[in-house]
């Protein structure tokens, strides 16, 4: 498990201003349920002084994205807007008293949310729609431009690095190799050097998309692949996935750990189902383990 400050478990047991904000005139989306994170942010902004009179959140995610929008409320109600865009993911993580590295992505995101209810409140267009750069990350949706700006502004200079404040590579690791050129490339701009020995070995080979149909023992197999991909990451809040079955074009999953009962598990659930459309090339349908026993009085243990 990670060593979560003080500051984390109390936003995260007790959380501050979650929920939407009643006449809200700000509202800033980030991320994606199928990428395990996303923020919805609302703010009540007074429009002759441009002050954040209230802020809410809606996360879904793990305990540190919880805390890093929980926190992020409390500092910018007050602020005008101006002040607001000065914060940082820095700022929010030091508020927080620190986040464990791998966390750190959870304080870009409200960042971004908080850029984003501004933009809206302005009548502003915020763009996330990798325009501006090349996708590089397919697991996650993360751009080139975003992993460069993280680099300049968080002083990143692995690949561990990137994957910690952007989940950019922290998938099936085919990107690897994109994000060690940017590396590269940002640090030759600073006048430094990119060692790609402190790059990380790839963690496994690139899930290949299937193509033509499948026999049912190729579709449990490829299933594991996924499940086996995305596992790491359900591990770090201390959750996993099993399977358990697979009947026709429906996969049976027993989550297990703190995704067990975890009122986001019916999104992380969601989260698999798309990851595994995507592989397959066909539709699947994800449902718990326990549905399959109510239909064949089947106890899963």
């Amino acid at each position: 498990m990670w060593d979560y400050s003080d500051k984390v478990k109390e936003h995260f047991f007790n959380p501050k201003n979650a929920g939407a904000v009643a006449e809200a005139n700000a509202t800033g989306e980030v991320g994606s349920i199928s990428c395990g994170d996303a923020l919805r942010l609302t703010l009540k902004v007074d429009d002759d002084t441009e002050v954040i009179l209230e802020a809410g959140f809606q996360t879904f995610g793990c305990g540190s994205a919880i805390a890093s929008s929980s926190v992020l409320t409390e500092m910018i109600i007050g602020m005008t807007i101006d002040d607001a865009l000065k914060v940082t993911n820095q700022d929010i993580a030091a508020q927080l008293e620190g986040l464990p590295p791998e966390k750190m992505h959870c304080s870009v995101m409200g960042r971004e949310a908080l850029q984003a209810a501004i933009a809206n409140y302005r009548g502003e267009v915020w763009k996330d729609d990798h325009e501006e750069g090349a996708l590089i990350c397919k697991c996650f949706a993360i751009d080139a431009v975003m992993i460069e700006e993280m680099i300049w502004a968080n002083k990143l200079r692995t690949v561990e690095d990137v994957t910690n404040f952007t989940k950019a590579g922290g998938g099936c690791a085919a990107c690897h190799e994109d994000i060690e050129g940017i590396l590269e490339k940002v640090l030759a701009e600073k006048g430094e050097k990119f060692d790609p020995e402190s790059a990380p070995a790839s963690k496994s080979e690139p899930i290949a998309a299937v193509k033509g149909p499948l026999t049912n023992l190729q579709r449990i197999k490829k299933i594991e692949e996924v499940l086996e991909s995305l596992r790491p990451a359900l591990m770090a809040d201390g959750g996993d996935v099993e399977l358990v079955e697979v009947l026709g074009n429906t996969a049976y999953v027993k989550m297990t750990g703190a995704c067990n009962g975890c009122q986001m598990a019916a999104m992380t659930i969601a989260g698999i189902q798309q990851r595994l459309m995507e592989v397959l090339g066909e539709f699947i349908k994800v449902v718990p383990a326990t549905e399959m026993a109510k239909l064949t009085n089947i106890e899963v243990a």
